[in-house]
């Protein structure tokens, strides 16, 4: 780590690191990288700048899904950066949920209707075989 990543803060905590910032070209440059090293030489671009593997994951997924451009830094947002059709896929896609939601709810209460149906159906079959039990004790009494 260099003596930025550590700088010190005024508080009780100060001699904490702070938590590193890095800019869209910065991962980037780094997955590509990684990507391109080959499979022995992954881990030495990992520990030269000080990273986990999990971040490559994140930043890999994070351009996959288009949300890592050169432009974008800390204070462009995400939503910004979507183009119509992304915010319309986004959109239909949480509508889809909520219906599969919605369609799982329903088929849930319908099978509790049936549940509590078939049980009263067979409470009042115990309760007629009850009856003709004590009848058929009364009879030969």
């Amino acid at each position: 780590m260099t003596s930025h990543d550590l700088q010190r803060g005024d508080g009780p905590r100060g001699d904490r690191p702070k938590r590193r910032h890095f800019s869209a070209e910065y991962k980037l440059r780094i997955v590509t990288e990684y990507e391109a090293a080959p499979d022995g030489e992954k881990g030495r671009v990992l520990r030269r700048e000080g990273l986990y593997s999990t971040s490559i994951d994140l930043w890999r997924r994070q351009r996959d899904n288009g949300e890592l451009t050169p432009a974008a830094g800390p204070a462009s947002s995400a939503r910004a950066r979507k183009t119509p059709e992304q915010l319309e896929l986004e959109q239909l896609r949480k509508e889809n949920a909520a219906l599969a939601r919605d369609k799982a709810k329903a088929k849930a209460d319908k099978k509790l209707a049936q549940t509590e149906a078939a049980l009263d159906i067979m409470g009042k079959g115990f309760a007629l075989l009850e009856m003709i039990s004590e009848s058929a004790e009364n009879e030969t009494s």
